[in-house]
Parts: structure tokens; C-alpha cells; sequence
């Protein structure tokens, strides 16, 4: 958005400041600025001359060399320009100056021949579009004369912010709400020219009854607001020359005097508007309504339009005239022969506008106002100037008939009354304001204000209150951003210092952490919640994977949310093992069963090219549930108890190295090796073992600290290993559990060293048993004994020593 300082000071009194120090007050109070653009810079050598004489460029033949007199001499220059005759009077650049589209004349060689300086067109003056070639001066427009002497420009100032900064403001998409800006941070009074008395004088111009062109509004519609008259006895023409200079300074292309009306009063006040030509009005009456069925429009830009059923027109008895909102259509504006016209203002719901916007991809400046939630209550003030300028630049013009409007009273902004005490605002901002300076900066920004003592009551007008201010704190900050947050001093806040105690979910993470890392020498991974069907079906993962599909999802590969952390584990373990012959990894995340079913899912895998890790997982299993203070009982696989961690009726299920974790006697986890099957599926060779664990139920809860001290053993310890022979279906857990009934103090623990396959149907099983006693050293006799009751414990639940 492009904002003229000239246009400015019609409201308001601007200090005299360099321009890059009032664009840093503006940034430091309103919003970001991001480019300060003087015009007229760099034009002061730039002077009218008369051509002499041109002839052809030897080496060229659309370029000619033009001699012409400046008044202080003769040049010459190549020129390209189709009207270029001798005697005309031109404008002349000469080398060194900067033209507005930032081109900086250098002495150059066009063809072999030098060129000094250039004749120019009003494009490359920075005067709007003009004829296709150099901008003709009159016969009597005296050589050597200055650009900005004849021009009689005034020197301005364009601030160039970004529109994004200016969203939650709907009041800054007009010079006069800017004003008011201006007016508050510079401490100076703003100017009222738009008061009741400058109203009553207006309406003086209305009549009564209805005009000649009428409208009707549908409740079904989009419209908030909507208010018009007619006017005839205008003539179209072109603007003035300060209307002009104006529109163009922010950006806008002047067209012909209603047109330019238009823009010059919605660059002004904020408010779009539309400038009907009422003989194009097929029954003389609009409708505002739903589209209802779907049909192309084409729109004033030319180009055709697919509109929805659902979009808010304006209808007149042939069909759609205007989209609303967003821009009219060809047949809808007004033309060279127009002499009545009806005007109108209206107001639209904001996420319509935007939605239609997008849809059709056609922004425009009334759609990018109307997105920022406009205040119906400035139709009528829109209206009242637009009728002061037709009739200002159309001395013959006459309003008939009356004004109509129509208001949705449910959409009309209200103000808002906040009441709140002084300490209020110096306890946020750390400054000690008085109450004056207080009450002085709320007059500014055009607040109502009551101050008792320390207490104010403040009244919101309704262009501040659509979507900005709601709370004592919005006060708050307008204060802020009014002194200058840069001119508070910094100071640190007063508080006792305690030390932070960690949620009980943070804690139960850091453990998880330090396991894996310290013990289980697994790398963290973390992967994206969204996946992609295609992975789900690469993995041939069970279940209804459809209930959380994005609508608008950037990617095929990411449009859901997972179902489990498995898939996305296998296809990083697939990666991984091009490269790895052995790794280990785990994530701490998120699944997801449905809607308000989001499961936290801790899973550990282990990859060996070589070999099953299965055992070495259920060691690093029994260890991680100890650590995080849980009690987990691993079985194995039972059919009519169903674990839906890792369904039995996966691919990927092992049919003999499937371990169900119990913990409080639910199901919260599963450890199991990869089927070859579903490694197929995803290329990988070798073996892989995961567990995971659901621990939702658990992360919130205080966890409690069962570590047990004891002093560093006096007596040494002794270890029995011993290999005993299992059917290939009998999980190692079995035969663990079975040495749970020797009743022997001194059997400190039993694990399991390894497992290996010798027939289709058996397997040997290698335990570790470790005795110790801390009053006494073991002897050989109490050993001896206690290896033969592990043997017979073993052999007496089915588990022979192997031969």
C-alpha cells in the first residue's frame, strides 16, 4: 500500500522531518514501512526543448537521431519514439538524472552513436500512461522551463507499507483514518473536514422518494450494508490534474473523471464503492442476491469468470452485473456517453469476499479492503463524498430523488466501553504516565474518554472495534505503540527466584531419553504425523485408514494422520539399512485412532544384517519399563486377546517372536521381529525388531522414585550359564518364568544370552543365572547345589539341557 504525506496534510499538520525519519516514527507506531519514495527526486535538471531537426540512425532503422535546441544551446540524442517531428516541445533528461522508475542517464552508445540523455514520455516522468511515445508540450510552453515549474507538482512524500501489517486495521486503508495516525503519534490536532455541519450541507443536495434506479437486498445474501442514489447531468471526462497526481502517487491509473472519482474517495476514506451507469440498468432496478446456478461472468479486467452458485451478485433483470465485493462487471461501468449515473456503497461479509477472492484468484482493491471486516457506519459519509465531488467536477449535475439504504442491524459494529484503573497500563509498560498524558493520547486516536482520579472509562469508536480493539489490553498497547516502545526503558522483572519443577510428562521424556541413548545406544528420529496412503499400503497396515484425511492436504504423501508410528518406522529402517549393516533407533510420538483418540507411542527398533535382535530387544524392554517406574508382565501371543499395537493379523506379525507387554494388567505394547514378508515389501534385507509401547495413560502421571540403594556388594558373585533345548514356538520368556519359582535368595537375577533355531521345530535357549550373597562368600558346595536345582527346575517345566 502506497501512502501520498501530501494527501496527509489535508487532514493534518505533518512536523518538518527528513522522510526517513517520519517513516521510522510510522514503523515504530503504526506498521512496518518499507520504502520512502520522494517524487520529483532526481527531476530538477529535467527541462522543456524544442526539436530542431531528426534523420535516421545509420545503424538502426527505427531509431532516429534528434537535435533540438535547450535554450542554452543544441543536442542530440537517439530516439525511438514513433511521433517525434521537428518543432514539437518535449521534455529532456539530461545524463546524470534519476528518473522515478529509479533509472539513473548515463552517457551510453546506442548503435555506435553516443545518446546525451533522453526525451521523454509521461510513463519515464512518472505523470500515468500516456500516448505511445513522447509527452507533447504546447507550442507556447517557453524553453529551458524546469519539469516541476511547469508542472506545478508538489514535492511528496509515498511511505510504500506492506498490506499484511495493516490486517488487523481496517481503518488504515484510507488517508484520513492514516491522518488520525499521523495526528496521535505526532501529538498534532487532526482536522474534521467530514463533520455534521459538512453532512447537513450534502444532504442538502438529496431529495426525497426514489430515484429512477432502485435495489432490493436478498437476507440469503452476503450483504452487510448497501446504500445509493442516482445522479444525472454528469459528463465524462478526464479528472483534474491534482486528482490525477494523487491517484497516481499510491498507485492507481487514472481513467475518467467518475472513475477516478471513485478510487480517489476509497483511497480516502477506506471505503470501495461503485459508480453504475444508470441506463445500463436493465429495469432499472438491482437485486442483490445469491448466484443460484453456475455460469460465467466476465468481469471489468476482460477476462471471463467461473462464478458458484453460493457467490453474492448484484443482478439487474438480465442477469449478474456486479460480483460483489470483488469487482464489477464490463456492462456495469460507466462509458464515454454516460450522463446518469447510480452511485453506490455498500458493505459485504469479509470471509465471503476473501473466499470468492481466492477461489477465482482475483484480487482487487475493494475485495482486499472488504477482507478486513470494514464498518457499515462509514457508508454513509463514503456516499456524502462521492455526491461532493460528481457534483464538484459536473457543475450541471443534479442528485434525483432520494437516498436508499438497507442495513443487516445483526453485522452493524458496536463501540466498545472499557473501564479500567491508571496502574493498569504503567504496571504492563513499566512507565509511570499521568493521567493527562493518558487521557491526551486516547483523544488523539479518537477515543471517548471520562477520567475520575485514576479510573477511566474509555468508548471504542466502531471502525476500531470490527476487529481490533476488545479488551483493556488492546488500550494497553495503543499506549505502547503511541510513547514509542523504544523509548521505555528495559527493566527486569521482580520475581522470586524458585527452582522449575518439570511436568510429570517432561520427566517421563528425559528418561526415555538417557535409556535409549545410554543403554540401548539408540538414535532419536522424528518423524511426520501426516503419511500418505501408499505407505500405509506398502506396509499393509490393518484397519480403516480414511477417518483423518486432510481436504486440502499439500501432498499425496502427507494428506492423513497416521494410524501408528510403524509404517513410518519401516520406511525408515528401509533407508537406513542401504547403508547400515546394524542400528538402532526410537521415537517418542504420536498416532492417531480418530477424532479426540491421540495416542503417545514410544517405539525402539533394532536392525542386524546378519541376525535377530529380538532378545537383545526384550533385555533393553524389561530394563526401559523398570526405569520409568512401571510394572510390565511380557506374554506371549493369546488369539482371543487381540492387542491392537501390532495387530496379530499384520503381515509384519512374526509368528514365533511376538511378545504382548502387559503393564497393569492392559495391553499397552507389543515387541515382535518383521516378517520377511513385509520386509520384501519395503526391499530390506536382514532382521528387525521393534517394540512399541502406548504410554498415554502414563505421561501425565507423577512418577514415583522406587530406586532401591543398597551398599556395593563385600562378596563376589557368581554366574551359571546354562543352554537348554524349547519347541520353536515357545517364547524365551516361558523359560524365564519358569525359574520364577525357585526359592532361592541367593539367585540375584536370570536372563536370557541367546536363541538359536538348530531344527524347524526346537530351539536352544542360553540363560545367564547370577548368585550372590552379601554376608558370605558362596562355596563351592552351595554352587554346585544351586546349578542342579536351576538344571531340575528347567527340566521339570520342559526345558531339557540340550545335548
Amino acid at each position: 500500500m502506497l501512502i501520498s504525506l501530501d494527501w496527509i496534510k489535508d487532514f493534518v499538520e505533518i512536523p518538518d522531518m527528513p522522510p526517513k525519519e517520519l517513516a521510522s516514527r510510522f514503523t515504530l507506531t503504526t506498521a512496518e514501512v518499507e520504502g520512502v519514495i520522494v517524487s520529483g527526486a532526481g527531476l530538477e535538471n529535467v527541462q522543456i526543448v524544442q526539436v530542431l531537426s531528426k534523420k535516421p540512425h545509420p545503424e538502426a532503422d527505427k531509431l532516429n537521431l534528434v537535435t533540438f535546441e535547450t535554450g542554452a544551446g543544441t543536442r542530440e540524442v537517439v530516439c525511438g519514439a514513433p511521433n517525434v517531428k521537428e518543432g514539437m516541445r518535449v521534455f529532456y533528461a539530461p545524463v546524470g538524472t534519476t528518473l522515478p522508475s529509479g533509472l539513473t542517464l548515463e552517457p551510453k552508445k546506442i548503435r555506435g552513436i553516443l545518446s546525451d540523455g533522453m526525451l521523454c514520455s509521461s510513463t519515464e516522468l512518472g505523470l500515468g500512461e500516456g500516448v505511445d511515445g513522447l509527452m507533447e508540450l504546447p507550442a507556447d510552453a517557453a524553453i529551458g522551463t524546469k519539469f516541476a515549474a511547469y508542472t506545478k507538482q508538489k514535492a511528496d512524500v509515498i511511505l510504500e507499507v506492506d498490506n499484511k501489517s495493516l490486517t488487523h486495521r481496517p481503518d488504515l486503508w484510507g488517508h484520513y483514518g492514516l491522518a488520525r495516525e499521523f495526528a496521535a503519534a505526532h501529538e498534532k490536532k487532526l482536522k474534521t473536514p467530514y463533520d455534521s455541519t459538512w453532512e447537513k450541507k450534502q444532504l442538502a443536495h438529496i431529495g426525497s422518494g426514489n430515484g429512477p434506479v432502485t435495489f432490493t437486498v436478498s437476507e440469503d445474501s452476503a450483504c452487510w450494508a448497501y446504500s445509493g442514489l442516482n445522479i444525472s447531468g454528469v459528463k465524462v471526462g478526464q479528472s483534474p490534474d491534482w486528482m490525477q497526481r494523487r491517484l497516481t502517487a499510491v498507485g492507481l491509473r487514472p481513467i475518467n473523471s467518475l472513475v477516478d472519482i471513485s478510487n480517489y474517495v476509497m483511497t480516502e476514506l477506506g471505503m470501495p464503492n461503485h459508480i453504475f451507469d444508470a441506463d445500463r440498468i436493465n429495469g432499472k432496478k438491482l437485486t442483490i442476491r445469491r448466484q443460484q446456478t453456475e455460469g460465467k461472468f466476465k468481469t471489468l479486467d476482460g477476462q471471463e469468470r467461473a462464478l458458484a452458485g453460493h457467490d453474492t451478485v448484484i443482478a439487474d433483470e438480465l442477469g449478474t452485473a456486479v460480483l460483489a465485493g470483488i469487482m464489477g462487471g464490463e456492462a456495469s461501468g460507466v462509458i464515454d456517453s454516460t450522463t446518469c449515473v447510480f452511485v453506490e456503497v455498500a458493505n459485504w461479509d469479509p470471509s465471503e469476499v476473501r473466499k470468492t477472492s481466492v477461489r477465482l484468484g482475483l484480487r482487487s482493491d475493494s475485495s482486499q479492503r472488504y477482507e478486513k471486516t470494514l464498518d457499515s457506519h462509514q457508508c454513509q459519509r463514503t456516499l456524502l463524498r462521492l455526491v461532493e465531488l460528481i457534483l464538484q467536477l459536473n457543475p450541471g449535475a443534479k442528485v434525483v430523488g432520494g437516498q436508499q439504504t438497507w442495513q443487516r442491524e445483526a453485522t452493524l459494529a458496536k463501540p466498545v466501553t472499557l473501564e479500567f484503573n491508571r496502574t493498569r497500563i504503567t504496571k504492563v509498560l513499566g512507565e509511570d504516565l499521568p493521567v493527562a498524558r493518558l487521557e491526551n493520547y486516547f483523544r488523539a486516536l479518537d477515543f471517548d474518554v471520562t477520567v475520575k482520579g485514576d479510573d477511566f472509562k474509555v468508548i471504542v469508536p466502531t471502525w476500531r472495534t470490527t476487529k481490533d480493539i476488545s479488551c483493556v489490553d488492546d488500550l494497553v498497547e495503543e499506549i505502547g505503540r503511541m510513547i514509542g516502545y523504544d523509548n521505555i526503558v528495559p527493566k527486569s522483572p521482580v520475581l522470586p527466584v524458585r527452582p522449575v519443577r518439570l511436568a510429570p510428562g517432561k520427566v517421563l521424556l528425559r528418561r526415555i531419553q538417557d535409556f535409549m541413548v545410554l543403554e540401548a545406544k539408540a538414535l532419536e528420529v522424528m518423524t511426520y504425523p501426516l503419511v500418505g496412503a501408499d505407505l500405509l499400503q506398502k506396509a499393509q497396515w490393518p484397519g480403516d485408514h480414511n477417518k483423518l484425511v486432510l481436504v486440502n492436504a499439500l501432498s499425496q504423501d502427507q494428506d492423513r494422520m497416521r494410524p501408528s508410528v510403524v509404517p513410518s518406522a519401516l520406511a525408515i529402517m528401509a533407508e537406513n539399512q542401504k547403508n547400515y549393516s546394524d542400528f538402532a533407533f526410537y521415537e517418542y510420538g504420536r498416532a492417531y485412532l480418530g477424532y479426540e483418540n491421540e495416542r503417545s507411542c514410544l517405539f525402539l527398533g533394532l536392525y542386524s544384517r546378519e541376525q535377530s535382535r529380538f532378545t537383545e530387544l526384550l533385555n533393553h524392554t524389561e530394563k526401559l519399563v523398570g526405569t520409568l517406574g512401571l510394572s510390565a508382565e511380557l506374554s506371549p501371543k493369546q488369539e482371543k486377546f487381540p492387542n491392537t499395537l501390532v495387530p496379530y493379523e499384520w503381515i509384519g506379525s512374526h509368528p514365533h517372536e511376538y511378545v504382548n507387554i502387559r503393564i497393569q494388567g492392559k495391553f499397552h505394547g507389543a515387541a515382535t521381529t518383521v516378517h520377511p514378508l513385509a520386509m520384501k515389501e519395503f526391499k530390506a534385507k536382514g532382521f528387525f525388531s521393534f517394540v512399541v509401547i502406548d504410554l498415554t495413560d502414563f505421561e501425565n502421571r507423577e512418577a514415583k522414585d522406587k530406586t532401591k540403594y543398597a551398599p556395593i556388594a563385600k562378596f563376589p558373585s557368581s554366574s551359571f550359564d546354562v543352554s537348554v533345548t524349547a519347541a520353536s514356538d515357545v517364547p524365551a520368556a516361558d523359560v524365564l518364568k519358569a525359574l520364577s519359582g525357585l526359592k532361592l535368595k541367593q539367585l540375584k537375577s536370570a536372563s536370557i544370552l541367546g536363541v538359536y533355531a538348530f531344527s524347524e521345530s526346537q530351539k536352544s535357549i542360553t540363560l545367564r543365572t547370577v548368585f550372590e550373597d552379601s554376608a558370605a562368600t558362596l562355596t563351592a558346595e552351595f554352587l554346585s547345589e544351586a546349578e542342579k536345582q536351576v538344571v531340575q527346575t528347567l527340566e521339570k517345566a520342559g526345558f531339557p539341557l540340550r545335548s
